[in-house]
């Protein structure tokens, strides 16, 4: 029972990082750039995806919720396992 409560722990620890990790990595995929107004041509403000940082925020989300259905499975079966023990 117990290994699978510290599995679901390390498993929740991993899913938080890759969320982090998402995060950081999809604020690194887009940059704005300011333009100042220049003779006829108004101001204006370009963005800029950056593809490898977009899929690396989509993997790490994507290992993340794989991650935290891990833990809910780990943990209904440490939860069912005491259940069937202590019926015996």
């Amino acid at each position: 029972m117990r290994y699978g409560i510290a599995r679901a722990a390390v498993g929740t620890v991993l899913a938080l990082a890759a969320v982090l990790g998402g995060v950081l990595a999809w604020r690194n995929g887009i940059r704005t750039t300011g333009f100042a107004p220049s003779g006829d041509v108004p101001a204006f403000e370009a963005t800029r995806y950056a593809g490898p940082w977009i899929f690396l925020a989509a993997t790490l989300l994507t290992v993340a919720g794989l991650l935290l259905v891990d833990v809910v499975a780990h943990l209904a079966t440490a939860r069912n396992a005491s259940a069937a023990h202590r019926e015996q």
